[in-house]
């Protein structure tokens, strides 16, 4: 079956026809954004090669899963120690390979150990044996769940946020007691490297290894018969992957693109809100799926909300320096697609208040404030992954609500209103909401991150996360033999007619 490489929307390089398996021997090179200049030569990993690395992991994971969960607390405390430790090699590894400013790097790796960190304090909890109360009919037997780990985990990670976005993952699966195989994006696999070495240091049994590669490697790992595949990325590559994967019924968790918006009632305050705006559309370079694309504003503070947000674009640095805010865009190609969704908003009548065509270069794109855009085109449609935003103009919250809601993808959103902001926030059609901030549910271990719609399904981080990579052991115990015999075929007609008066006394009242 043929998978796709890379979306248009870029956030991981996924998987591609079999035919282009990767040879032995067969490397590639990962370039600066910035610069255009080798970074490093990786090899790209065949079938054979990720098949036996697959086989390594499940001789590691039963390892693993014997450890108990003590044992792999202190494994990965260790690990934990070793990351904040190096965490500046780190941090020059992802700022060479995805252009990233140093301290949006610095931003993702604190997060993913604050993840590691949560995962491997709260993993037994969540996992532990609990007794289940049976119900009366079945008052006899003793009931217990337990959440046991599935054994290999393929991870798929993205190069937008190669640290933390399949931290979220690796994690929380190797908390539940899961080996992990990750293949991060080609962009990026200097970041897988440094993280499957980086565990090395604190455990000699390969639980988590890493595969580099082309699409070709992505279509491997998801071809050898793993427990689970983590997929970060495109809606349609999303797809392709999930009909790959179910040739052998793996199950699968889909982290897929957004087009999220903001809404800004007329309480709002305005200063914080444009603000959070700017950051959320142009942070990273505007390459975050949970990054705020569209903004509704009430037309009562329409205008002084816009004014705002230009202003702060403005004053905004972009390059490949180190005092860029704004650095390089990762994937090349993506260049083309964000100077398509602006010509596509202008030609329709839209107008760019800042930036626009003239903003788009060879490697960076420059903050893009758009307004008048109809909502039929591709820049309030599908994900742009860049440093642009499309501020429009409603009636009320009603109207913000709706237009909102009209979308096909599902994954975060923001609200900011100082009397209606979790009534808001509940009516909207997303996996996460952040009110009165922006993007902070991603930074609150606790809560699950996902989406609905074409942005997804499955939840990492938080206990959602780490049942993700388990399965629920049920065990039903006989404690005493049972009043009424009803799994026998010793069964009687007297018995069959006490319990049908029995359900009627439990369960025949309306009321």
């Amino acid at each position: 079956m043929s998978i796709t490489e890379t979306s248009t929307t870029g956030q991981a390089s996924a998987v591609s026809s079999a035919t282009q398996s990767a040879s032995p021997g067969e490397t590639f090179d990962v370039l600066n954004p910035g610069s255009g200049e080798v970074v490093n030569t990786y090899p790209a990993a065949g079938p054979d090669e990720v098949r036996a690395v697959v086989e390594r992991a499940r001789l590691a994971a039963a390892w693993w899963r014997a450890q108990g969960t003590a044992g792999r607390t202190r494994v990965l405390k260790r690990w934990r120690s070793h990351l904040v430790n190096h965490a500046d090699h780190l941090i020059d590894v992802v700022h060479n390979e995805t252009g990233k400013p140093r301290g949006d790097a610095q931003l993702e790796v604190v997060l993913a150990v604050e993840h590691l960190a949560w995962a491997t304090k709260h993993a037994p909890k969540v996992m532990k044996r609990r007794s289940v109360f049976p119900g009366l009919l079945m008052s006899n037997m003793a009931a217990t769940l337990e959440y046991q780990p599935l054994g290999v985990i393929g991870v798929i990670g993205p190069w937008n946020y190669p640290v933390f976005t399949p931290m979220g993952s690796i994690a929380y699966a190797l908390a539940a007691g899961n080996a992990v195989v990750f293949k991060p994006s080609e962009y990026t696999p200097g970041v897988g490297h440094w993280l499957s070495n980086s565990f090395a240091a604190a455990c000699a049994q390969p639980v988590l290894q890493c595969v580099t590669g082309m699409g070709a490697t992505g279509a491997a790992l998801v071809d050898a018969k793993v427990d689970k595949i983590a997929f970060t990325g495109s809606t349609a590559t999303g797809k392709r992957i999930m009909a790959a994967a179910a040739e052998h019924l793996t199950p699968v968790l889909m982290e897929c693109g957004g087009k999220d918006a903001m809404l800004v009632d007329a309480d709002a305050d305005l200063e914080a809100a444009a603000d959070a705006a700017t950051w959320g559309a142009m942070s990273n370079a505007g390459q975050t799926c949970v990054g705020v694309e569209r903004v509704y504003v009430h037309g009562d503070v329409y205008d002084e909300f816009v004014d705002r947000v230009v202003d702060k674009a403005s004053a905004l640095t972009v390059g490949s320096g180190d005092d860029a805010q704004i650095g390089p865009i990762t994937m090349p190609k993506q260049i083309g697609i964000i100077a398509g969704h602006i010509s596509d908003a202008l030609d329709k009548g839209g107008r760019a208040l800042l930036g626009g065509p003239g903003a788009v270069g060879e490697r960076v794109v420059g903050p893009t404030v758009l307004v008048d855009v109809p909502d039929d085109s591709l820049a309030m449609t599908e994900e742009t992954f860049g440093p642009t935003i499309v501020i429009t103009r409603v009636a009320s919250m009603d109207e913000a609500i709706e237009r909102t809601n009209n979308s096909a993808f599902g994954l975060g959103s923001t609200v900011f209103s100082k009397a209606r902001g979790a009534e808001l926030a509940a009516r909207i059609r997303s996996g996460m909401t952040a009110v009165n901030s922006v993007i902070s549910f991603a930074a609150i271990a606790a809560l699950p991150f996902g989406g609905i719609g074409d942005s997804g399904f499955g939840r990492i981080h938080g206990a959602d996360g780490i049942r993700e990579f388990t399965r629920a052991k049920s065990v039903a115990r006989q404690r005493f033999a049972a009043p009424l015999a009803l799994t026998s075929f010793d069964r009687t007609k007297k018995t069959d007619e006490l319990v049908g008066k029995a359900i009627k006394l439990l369960h025949g009242r309306a009321g």
